[in-house]
């Protein structure tokens, strides 16, 4: 599982620096939100999963670690899509988007779950 968060959270990263490249070259921050929130949940908190996944592999391979894998992976770039459409003047976008947010915070809470069992105090 670790190796599955690092080998996205570098798709994110990408993504994130292109963006601010994007938005330096046109002087247009409207999406200065979607360029942070790539940057801290796609690439921080990714890599930050994957090498704690990586460091304790049995923690990895739980059901706790996959549900919180495609709840995050699938709720991520719906969230960035939703919210690049709000910042854009869709306000019809927010239920989504607040929806997404939830899956993502639930995908947070698992992995503090599996972490706290898997780790001693």
């Amino acid at each position: 599982m670790g190796n599955r968060f690092l080998r996205l959270a570098v798709v994110y990263v990408v993504l994130g620096v292109t963006l601010g490249i994007v938005m330096a070259a046109s002087h247009d921050y409207t999406l200065r939100p979607v360029h942070a929130h790539l940057n801290l949940l796609g690439w921080a908190s990714m890599a930050l999963f994957g090498l704690w996944y990586r460091s304790a592999p049995a923690a990895g391979e739980t059901r706790l670690a996959k549900i919180h894998f495609w709840l995050h992976n699938l709720a991520f770039p719906v969230q960035m899509t939703t919210l690049t459409l709000y910042l854009n003047g869709n306000t019809a976008a927010e239920p989504v988007l607040a929806l997404s947010s939830i899956v993502i915070g639930i995908g947070f809470l698992c992995f503090a779950i599996n972490l706290w069992k898997h780790t001693r105090s």
